[in-house]
């Protein structure tokens, strides 16, 4: 039986959970005197996943919310949300 598709809402949170879920096990890691390598691996991890997720917010926003700001004359101020978070996230 095929599964549903996440929306980006359920897909966001889901990545957002599993990042902090490896955080806690870094955490521990950290903790117990894992080898420093082992840990990096595991922060890389947790970076990418959230990278992932910002990703998934940043489309669904430009899909949503910034094409009904310029359908709606909000053009400008979307342009402006948009370069801050470009500058924020990178």
């Amino acid at each position: 039986m095929k599964k549903e598709p996440l929306t980006p809402k359920q897909n966001v949170a889901r990545r957002l959970k599993i990042a902090s879920g490896h955080l806690k096990k870094i955490i521990d890691m950290v903790e117990g005197g894992v080898y420093c390598i082992d840990i990096l691996q595991q922060t890389a991890a947790v970076r990418s996943a959230i990278k992932k997720a910002e990703e998934v917010l940043l489309v669904n926003h430009i899909s949503h919310c910034v094409v009904k700001a310029v359908q709606s004359n909000g053009k400008e101020k979307a342009i402006k949300e948009l370069e801050q978070v470009f500058r924020k996230i990178n």
